[in-house]
């Protein structure tokens, strides 16, 4: 009975983040032959291959969110609230491609997204163009993304890397925000920390970030039975905020409840949908979204 339930339970977490064609998707992604962008022992394959991805991208989201005109691209063009779980697959779709795929499935994926990118364009509440395709934008997005994986991964993975894995994991997604057009990417974790120290002053939480968290965070297109697994996957993300952001979205921070409680809830959390997905199906699809 136990094996019926663990198969039940992955089979529905893989087809809500890899979509009706994730099989085949995930076929395609691990058993094509030719080189990869990156081997079997980089960093970037363990950390998007474990479970604590489903807590990092969520907290990527909201990160992601207080940059103006990173929020204006997305309320304006993503139909997030729409759509919300295509836009998951087809962001798991992509970061598998780029993490496990051949070289040449890498690249048609990249130029895929900056060709979406390029006809991204528009004009902030406040009468402030942005372009999606600005390396400038994109590096923000990089970097909040990166800095959320690598922190979820940390507290949440099944086996944490040291200090210069982490710094290698960083290196590793450089050459995909590179591809995509990024500006100057982040090298290692010191330079992560200065470029998201850098940003602080273009930051705010308009209207349309909180909107955008609220519904995020209470809001999530999901039967009443799941709720309660993916508020504590959310409640968790919260956690990995820096407090700055936290402040920015009106986010308290309770230390008590979230030291006794909340932190154990997300470990618990992991682990199950760490044992209820088959070996592979993680590498093939999950949940964080690239705004």
């Amino acid at each position: 009975m136990l094996t019926g339930v663990r198969e039940q339970l992955g089979r529905a977490l893989f087809r809500r983040v890899a979509g009706p064609g994730g099989p085949e998707t995930r076929a395609r992604i691990h058993h094509t032959p030719g080189p990869r962008w990156f081997g079997p022992d980089r960093p970037i394959r363990a950390v998007h291959g474990d479970a604590s991805m489903f807590i990092g991208g969520l907290t990527a989201l909201l990160l992601q969110s207080l940059h103006p005109l990173a929020m204006a691209a997305v309320a304006g063009h993503s139909g997030y609230r729409g759509d919300p779980w295509g836009r998951l697959q087809r962001t798991s779709t992509f970061l598998a491609v780029t993490t496990y795929g051949t070289a040449e499935d890498a690249r048609q994926a990249v130029d895929h997204v900056r060709g979406i990118h390029e006809r991204i364009r528009g004009t902030t509440p406040e009468g402030e163009p942005y372009h999606a395709a600005d390396p400038h934008l994109l590096a923000w997005v990089h970097a909040a993304e990166t800095d959320s994986f690598l922190r979820a991964h940390e507290r949440y993975g099944a086996r944490p890397l040291d200090a210069a894995g982490y710094d290698a994991y960083v290196a590793d997604t450089a050459r995909v925000a590179a591809a995509l057009g990024a500006e100057d990417p982040p090298r290692d974790r010191r330079e992560l920390a200065e470029r998201l120290a850098a940003y602080r002053p273009e930051l705010r939480a308009t209207p349309e970030a909180r909107a955008a968290a609220r519904f995020l965070l209470f809001q999530p297109p999901l039967p009443l039975v799941a709720r309660p697994f993916y508020g504590g996957l959310a409640a968790n993300a919260v956690t990995l905020l820096p407090p700055w952001a936290r402040g920015m979205l009106w986010l308290p921070r309770v230390p008590v409840v979230e030291s006794l409680a909340v932190r154990p809830t997300g470990q618990a959390l992991t682990r199950t949908i760490r044992w209820a997905m088959a070996p592979g199906r993680e590498a093939s699809g999950l949940p964080p979204q690239r705004a």
